[in-house]
């Protein structure tokens, strides 16, 4: 934003700080108000003909305006995506170790990337790391929805799971 002398329009359209239209004059009068109201003059829309500038004080708004963005982050939620690794004949026990990872992070928020990873000549029977998939998808269907059905990405087969 341009303010004081660094705005470079000969006329400009003047706003006071009470947000009142002073109209349209040349320059140096909108500084010699501001500077007499020991304000700043602020070019607020610097794409309009003339452009707008308004009489503020310049420190304020900055320090207001972080507050304003700093309160719009606090609010944003940022989704991460958490990923559970399994092989295509894991056993039960450690099945379950994996799911309760994944409910955790669904809890929290967060995507889940199921992968299942294929070694060897395991890779010949990519129906058993689907099967595990669906598995997974069936078991926290109350709280996850499929994002991504499985799919084959080199030796991986990748699942996103997000929460409901």
């Amino acid at each position: 934003m341009l303010i004081n002398n660094k705005i470079r329009s000969r006329e400009v359209r003047v706003v006071d700080s009470e947000g009142e239209q002073l109209g349209v004059m040349l320059l140096e009068d909108a500084l010699k108000i501001a500077q007499e109201k020991n304000l700043d003059l602020v070019n607020v829309a610097p794409q309009a003909r003339p452009p707008v500038c308004r009489i503020m004080d310049f420190g304020r708004y900055k320090y207001e305006q972080s507050k304003r963005d700093k309160e719009a982050r606090k609010k944003q939620k940022t989704t991460a995506v958490k990923e559970v690794k399994m092989r295509p004949g894991i056993d039960e026990h450690d099945f379950q170790v994996k799911k309760r990872n994944a409910v955790r992070f669904l809890e929290n928020g967060d995507k889940v990337k199921v992968t299942i990873i294929f070694r060897g000549r395991q890779i010949t029977h990519p129906e058993l790391g689907r099967k595990q998939c669906k598995k997974m998808a069936s078991e926290l269907e109350e709280i996850a929805t499929v994002e991504r059905e499985p799919r084959m990405e080199g030796r991986n087969m990748v699942m996103f799971l997000a929460p409901r």
